[in-house]
């Protein structure tokens, strides 16, 4: 259980000052949320536990830069069990009893779950779901990230069927815009997903036609 740990969350929101230092430091990878990163990295490979990071944090590896204030962890089910075996406690704790994600007792950092199967967005059975981490990662300065064509699908997938992850369309926009990805990519996603990546390529092709102006 939680105890008398301070939620890094509530110390962003109690301490505009830190806030904004933490805002800082976290575009140049020295925030609490990217120290929480490698410690949890660390602890996984300790317990040679197949992972890959998601969310906010794997996309400022792709390459679109944004605030986060936690950690997402792809891993298996039988994997998770493992980890709240082996961790919890030493270092970290579950922020309620039923809870399937930890939290870093002393960074405060939440580190949230998601497990192979699962199927993102309204959770509903679709043809996307959570990969297998082993099979869909990349490793970068000792952390293993889950592969853009997957990551991409997943938040597809998510902003199509939950009204209140529109977040997760908008970051297949920037990803889009901030590394110039092509119409072609949506070859590389699962079919259910192809159409509704076209379509914020053709709006972001737009944009920047309307940006340029008329061509003489």
């Amino acid at each position: 259980m939680m105890g008398d740990v301070t939620t890094y969350e509530s110390r962003l929101g109690n301490d505009r000052r830190w806030a904004l230092s933490q805002g800082s430091q976290h575009f140049e990878r020295r925030s609490a949320v990217f120290e929480a990163l490698h410690r949890i990295a660390r602890r996984l490979r300790d317990l040679n536990v197949p992972y890959a990071v998601v969310g906010g944090m794997a996309l400022f590896q792709h390459g679109f830069r944004r605030f986060t204030e936690d950690v997402d962890i792809l891993v298996t089910k039988e994997d998770l069990k493992k980890i709240h075996e082996r961790l919890e406690g030493l270092g970290y704790v579950r922020p309620h009893p039923h809870s399937k994600h930890l939290r870093d007792t002393e960074l405060g950092v939440r580190i949230e779950f998601l497990t192979t199967g699962e199927y993102p967005g309204d959770g509903k059975p679709k043809p996307v779901a959570f990969p297998d981490p082993a099979a869909a990662s990349f490793e970068s300065d000792g952390v293993a990230y889950i592969e853009l064509p997957r990551l991409v699908e997943l938040k597809l997938a998510s902003g199509m069927t939950n009204p209140g992850r529109l977040r997760d369309r908008a970051d297949v926009q920037e990803l889009i815009k901030h590394l110039g990805l092509p119409a072609e990519f949506s070859e590389k996603l699962n079919p259910y997903v192809g159409a509704e990546y076209l379509e914020l390529w053709e709006a972001k092709a737009l944009d920047l036609e309307q940006e340029l102006g008329p061509s003489e």
